[in-house]
């Protein structure tokens, strides 16, 4: 396989000696059923479902390959199929080629750019997050890997968040994000409401946003039991022990849980998509911003 060694960077993770930035896997949740996406995920699983004609998965991949990494693990699950199909036919997504209905010769006109190593894995129908990476993790050959989710979307510099890992040498690091407030702050004096504020970003307040750069050690805290929720025991458990670490990101970060946030995304995508690092020429609108603040989340 052909690499980008403008790309190729060497570094420690933890004292682990890793060739290049593109040997480290990285693993993507992509097996829940997206219920509250049903106007989509009653069809398709939802990291098929699409943002500017592609699935958010091939998103989430771009930004990674962006910064160099060409290896991906796919937790599948709910109609997992359909992502197996979408990638055995790949190459020749998005390119003109000639097929000759006799013989099944194909002449490709162009080149699927794309170069990834993709490990497709059932982790199972009715399986928690955990579970899901732990079923997986056979197919990590390293001793550091990342991990997200199949539905969330950032500008997260992932050089950075590695680095940041490597610099506190506990076993797992999260992409801290702020959100905006779900209502509108009344400013009230007594009983009176002296001013009505729009939704803002709560600063001082962070969630899981994914993005997670963890060790092989990290694995000890899951359960392959179907019942296994990676939110739950196993980062509490990480947490207590110490071992879990937060890179803080005050940029973009946007998740799609439902119909509304993917309609959302979509008109992001038509304004420049912030989290389209791998086009840095691309300037996006004052306008993404506040289509943001207008979704309840």
């Amino acid at each position: 396989m052909k690499k980008n060694n403008s790309r190729v960077k060497k570094l420690r993770v933890n004292n682990l000696r890793v060739n290049n930035l593109r040997d480290i896997p990285v693993m993507i949740l992509a097996g829940g059923y997206g219920t509250r996406l049903r106007e989509e995920t009653e069809y398709r699983p939802k990291p098929m479902v699409p943002i500017g004609g592609k699935p958010i998965l091939w998103h989430i991949m771009k930004m990674y390959s962006h910064y160099g990494f060409y290896r991906f693990i796919i937790c599948l699950g709910y109609k997992g199929e359909m992502i197996k199909n979408y990638f055995l036919n790949h190459k020749y997504q998005g390119i003109d080629f000639s097929v000759n209905t006799k013989t099944g010769k194909i002449i490709e006109h162009q080149i699927n750019e794309e170069e990834w190593e993709i490990t497709l894995v059932d982790t199972g129908q009715d399986c928690y997050t955990g579970a899901r990476v732990a079923r997986a993790a056979k197919y990590v050959d390293t001793d550091s890997f990342l991990l997200t989710y199949g539905d969330g979307l950032c500008d997260v510099d992932i050089e950075k968040t590695i680095k940041f890992h490597e610099s506190h040498g506990k076993i797992a690091t999260l992409t801290g994000v702020n959100v905006f407030s779900r209502f509108g702050n009344l400013i009230v004096d007594g009983d009176t409401v002296t001013s009505f504020a729009e939704k803002k970003l709560i600063e001082d307040e962070w969630i899981n946003g994914g993005f997670f750069v963890l060790q092989r050690d990290f694995l000890k805290y899951l359960s392959t039991e179907p019942k296994c929720v990676l939110e739950k025991e196993p980062l509490f458990n990480c947490a207590n022990d110490n071992q879990l670490m937060i890179y803080k990101h005050k940029g973009f970060w946007q998740c799609m849980d439902t119909f509304r946030e993917q309609q959302m995304l979509e008109e992001m995508w038509q304004d420049g998509a912030p989290w389209k690092v791998w086009k840095k020429d691309n300037v996006f609108s004052a306008a993404v911003r506040s289509k943001q603040m207008q979704v309840n989340l």
